[in-house]
């Protein structure tokens, strides 16, 4: 049973994540989701975002660690391929999505840190495209890059393969369009399972929230919400908002559609959009402003301004 599992995640891993997320696109575009925001200058930085890192970075990753890992850790390889495989599977999501959690949420607390994650939050849309759509930066640093082919050279490799197969699963659900947890609040009798899906993975609902472009609405929250996989880590530090209802737009309020290129690859290409954050000498962030006030530059804040310090909260309306 194990290698029909095995065989299962291996796919997901290789062609199979990519027919699931053409698959939902389809069904995505059959709605309309798109609608008027996806110009030519939005397919491509979507484009670019989901094909070239897999293209280029995953493999280069994979190569030089097949080279440089047994130079580096010789008496290490397959060493701990005794450890059992549910074990390994549970230190490993725990370990993989608890980093990328503080990673993810660095990047909205320190304004240095805010450009090489802006793209990722700039689109007035949700959709399965979401879930890769990062500045390259970002993503070369991202630690599951490294993580994977270092577990794989240690013997924990079956484990790794279904912890990204499940993640990345969760992850581009979690970012369409399609409110897949909406029968859970709809429905009175699947309340209870509603109450430990949304505390235990991300959702729609909690995740979209995280990229809305106000927080007025009581809604957005992306003061927060920071859990990949799971929500849990939301709940455990104070960062977590539940609201079981999804925000009405998306995006950055000061949004002004910068070059494609310059969002996948800020700073080495820059902005031509003038006051932009990703322009030469442009400012480090902007504050969030409420609907209908003017966006206001901040050239070196303390820390981001509306994506200001978290207020300790888990509220369920």
């Amino acid at each position: 049973m194990i290698h029909f599992f095995e065989e299962v995640f291996r796919n997901l891993n290789s062609w199979g994540l990519p027919t699931l997320v053409l698959l939902i696109g389809i069904v995505e575009f059959s709605f309309g989701l798109y609608n008027k925001h996806w110009d030519k200058n939005e397919k491509l930085l979507d484009i670019a975002c989901f094909t070239l890192p897999k293209l280029v970075i995953r493999p280069l990753v994979t190569y030089f660690s097949l080279k440089f890992l047994p130079l580096a850790l010789p008496d290490f390889k397959d060493a701990f391929d005794w450890v059992p495989f549910w074990w390994g599977f549970a230190i490993i999501a725990v370990a993989d999505d608890l980093t990328q959690y503080w990673y993810h949420r660095l990047h909205h607390e320190v304004p240095f840190l805010w450009r090489f994650h802006r793209t990722h939050h700039s689109a007035p849309y949700m959709g399965m495209a979401m879930a890769s759509r990062q500045n390259i930066i970002y993503t070369m640093f991202f630690s599951q890059t490294y993580l994977t082919a270092v577990l794989v050279y240690l013997g924990l490799g079956y484990p790794a393969l279904f912890v990204r197969g499940i993640k990345s699963m969760i992850t581009t659900l979690a970012h369409s369009s399609i409110p897949w947890d909406k029968p859970f609040y709809d429905n009175k009798w699947l309340h209870p399972v509603a109450w430990v899906l949304e505390r235990l993975i991300s959702t729609p609902a909690t995740h979209h929230a995280h990229h809305a472009d106000t927080t007025d609405d009581g809604v957005g929250h992306y003061k927060g919400n920071f859990g990949n996989m799971f929500f849990l880590w939301d709940v455990i530090f104070g960062t977590g908002l539940i609201t079981r209802q999804y925000p009405k737009s998306y995006g950055i309020s000061h949004y002004q559609q910068e070059e494609w290129y310059a969002q996948f690859m800020w700073p080495i290409l820059k902005s031509k959009k003038e006051g932009s954050e990703l322009a030469h000498g442009g400012p480090m962030v902007k504050e969030e402003p409420s609907k209908g006030q003017t966006p206001v530059a901040i050239e070196t804040p303390l820390i981001s301004p509306g994506l200001a310090a978290i207020e300790p909260e888990l509220k369920v309306i």
